[in-house]
């Protein structure tokens, strides 16, 4: 735990003291820097951070970067942000992820499905050091939380049924990812809860469904 972070106040939901795993978060956009700062917050201090882009100005509406952080990588701005807000010094890969040993707590927050489907296949299925696969997606008004438990066949077929193809997903007439910042920052704070939860051994839903528009949320287990 950073020595600069007093986390007495959540202490009796999440002690930090007692969470020694390593926490790997794959995409540093919309979900991915709010969530890193959420941990950060909490007082994990393994975590590590894969992204491959720069800050762009389109970013920042929805980000956690700012103007400043244009045309940097994102990876070194969050670096940046989260030892400025939190004392805490996370670890950083300026590079794409595909395959790779993975362990503890992975997020996977990376742009296309197909990326997430590769990154699945390779680094994270069956793979028993791997607690917890936290995955959401999102648009405008809706977002998704998948848990997935690694090892455990029946979850992982349910799983596999969920991929649809990146044609498929939610875009703006311009021919963008449809993104706002209530829904992203709201959807990484249901991911860092489904973390505090597996801590306390808590059963997960392994798809919660969340309606931001009308206020409602399907949460179902496999």
């Amino acid at each position: 735990m950073s020595r600069f972070l007093d986390t007495r106040r959540h202490l009796e939901l999440f002690d930090p003291h007692t969470f020694n795993d390593k926490v790997t978060v794959i995409g540093a956009g919309a979900t991915g820097s709010w969530l890193v700062l959420q941990l950060a917050n909490l007082g994990i201090t393994d975590i590590t951070v894969y992204d491959f882009d720069i800050v762009e100005e389109h970013n920042v509406p929805n980000q956690l970067y700012g103007i400043k952080h244009v045309g940097m990588p994102k990876v070194e701005a969050l670096r940046e942000i989260i030892k400025e807000y939190t004392g805490t010094e996370i670890k950083i890969k300026n590079e794409k992820f595909t395959s790779g040993r993975l362990s503890g707590y992975v997020f996977l927050m990376v742009d296309s499905m197909a990326g997430r489907k590769e990154i699945y296949e390779n680094a994270v299925k069956m793979k028993r050091s791997v607690k917890l696969l936290v995955e959401p997606r999102m648009g405008l008004d809706v977002g998704r939380v998948y848990n997935v438990d690694p090892m455990d066949v029946k979850q992982l077929e349910k799983y596999e049924e969920c991929f649809y193809t990146d044609e498929e997903a939610e875009v703006s007439a311009c021919g963008t990812s449809m993104t706002v910042i209530t829904t992203a920052m709201a959807v990484a704070s249901w991911c860092a809860r489904q973390l505090i939860n597996h801590h306390a051994r808590e059963e997960l839903d392994n798809e919660i469904l969340i309606d931001f528009k009308y206020n409602n949320i399907i949460a179902t287990k496999w």
